[in-house]
Formats: structure tokens, sequence, C-alpha cells
């Protein structure tokens, strides 16, 4: 009978091969740790523009037409659980409340950029609703280097009808 280990690719270190078997025990994979915590759509969003530095309840949520009071309450509460996000009470009259990126927070920076870079790159220019789509011309060419279409003036006998 084959087991894990004899499914895993021979080109895996042992090591890392090890660091992500959860079947035996081990601590998660760091990569799937990771996951767990900024594994959803609003969650990595809501850090990347927490990056930009402190911001209200209502700042974050006016960033992105999508979001929904709810869904920003529960995922910045996990946020905060998790200790990605650090919710301060300014006590001004009247109060307010700020979200900033604790120190761990600060650390998925870099991750952060990279897959809005990747993003930029691999997923703009095929999006419908892109910048870059709706700059293009309404029909490309199916092959490069395709000569327009001809659309010839219809004949005088089929302008009547």
């Amino acid at each position: 009978m084959e087991t894990d280990r004899s499914r895993r690719p021979a080109s895996a270190p042992a090591g890392e091969a090890d660091a992500c078997d959860a079947n035996e025990g081990r601590e998660l994979c760091p990569v799937l740790a990771a996951v767990g915590v900024i594994g959803t759509e609003w969650r990595l969003a809501i850090v990347h523009r927490l990056l930009e530095g402190p911001q209200r309840f209502s700042e974050i949520l006016k960033s992105n037409h999508r979001l929904n009071a709810k869904t920003l309450s529960a995922t910045l509460k996990f946020l905060e659980g998790q200790g990605v996000v650090q919710r301060t009470v300014v006590s001004t009259r009247p109060f307010s409340v700020v979200y900033s990126l604790t120190e761990m927070g600060l650390g998925l920076a870099p991750a952060a950029r990279e897959l809005r870079a990747w993003g930029e790159r691999w997923l703009l220019p095929h999006h419908p609703r892109s910048n870059r789509a709706a700059n293009l011309p309404a029909r490309r060419p199916t092959i490069e280097g395709e000569l327009p279409r001809i659309v010839l003036a219809e004949s005088e006998g089929h302008r009547g009808r």
C-alpha cells in the first residue's frame, strides 16, 4: 500500500516536506498557517489598505464599494484576534476608533505588495473591467497583422428595402 511519504516528489528536501506534513502531528506548514490568517479576499485587502497608515472604520469601508460594514467588522475582529491589526479608541468627543497594523501586520507588507504586483501583471490585463481593457479597441485582430475588414457599400437594389 502506498503511503504519503512514497507519494512525495523526490526533489523536495526532507526538512521542507516534514514541515508541511500535518498527518504526523507536526506543526502546520508555514504557508498553510499564513493562508489561514490572510486567506480570504478581504483580509489581505484590509491589510493592504492599512499599510497606508492608521484609518478609521469608515475610511476603510469607503475604500472599496463592494465591502460592507458587516464583513469589514467581522474581518477586523478576526485580524485583531490574530494579532495582525490593532484597534485603538481615541478619547475625543465623540470618540473614534482607529485601526492600524501591528508589527506582525507590518511584516505582511512585502507579501501584500508582491501579490498586488502579480495581480497587476497577470490579472488586470485579462480582466474585462480593467482600465487597460477599456483602452483597447472594440475588436482586436485574432491574428497578428490581420488586415482590417472592408465593408462594401450596399448596391442600389438593396438600399430601398
